[in-house]
């Protein structure tokens, strides 16, 4: 019996549901691509940032993202949890946070967009919140690179994160260079 459930646990540690959630520019793009370069993670699917596609779709982003807009991103996320293996580099609490700062929604239409959407959360396996601290904006020619933006989405995602933990199942903070959070993100799954 006690087998078996090492066995059940094994097999569940192959079909979590992971995403890396953070404000822009804090290389969670960049964690997902080395992750996809390991054995560990080979029958994996990895999921990385689509914005300019859906810039030139017309789809507001950052300040003037709208309901609509940000649906479009939530069904983005959703779409992911609708598949086992996966890793992606934006969750739930991203799209939360950039509806909560949004210029052209109005404050209502913010809350209950994040409300809805946060029932989504339960479903990552593990949610791993990349840290800003010691990490330049880099300009990639779509996100937006103004400090106080940035560090406005890095609040929220924190506010966020305190009002929804406990729809979370396991929620780690990582910080440092790739390599040491490809490191953290290792142990806390495979220990």
């Amino acid at each position: 019996m006690v087998t078996k459930f090492y066995v059940f646990l094994e097999i569940n540690k192959l079909n979590m549901k992971i995403g890396f959630c953070g404000t822009m520019s804090v290389g969670k793009t960049t964690l997902v691509n080395a992750l996809a370069k390991l054995p560990e993670f080979k029958d994996y699917k990895f999921r990385t940032e689509r914005s300019k596609y859906l810039m030139e779709m017309g789809i507001p982003l950052n300040t003037d993202s709208t309901v609509k807009g940000q649906s479009v991103f939530l069904a983005e996320r959703a779409s992911e949890l609708m598949q086992d293996k996966i890793i992606t580099d934006r969750t739930i609490i991203d799209v939360m946070a950039f509806a909560k700062c949004s210029e052209s929604m109005y404050y209502f239409e913010a809350d209950d967009f994040c409300q809805f959407a946060s029932y989504m959360l339960e479903e990552y396996d593990y949610i791993f919140y990349v840290s800003p601290e010691g990490v330049e904006i880099e300009n990639n020619g779509v996100r937006e690179t103004n400090a106080e933006y940035r560090k406005l989405i890095d609040q929220n995602i924190q506010l966020l994160i305190t009002k929804y933990r406990h729809r979370m199942k396991n929620l780690i903070e990582i910080k440092g260079s790739t390599e040491e959070r490809i490191n953290l993100v290792k142990g806390t799954i495979f220990s």
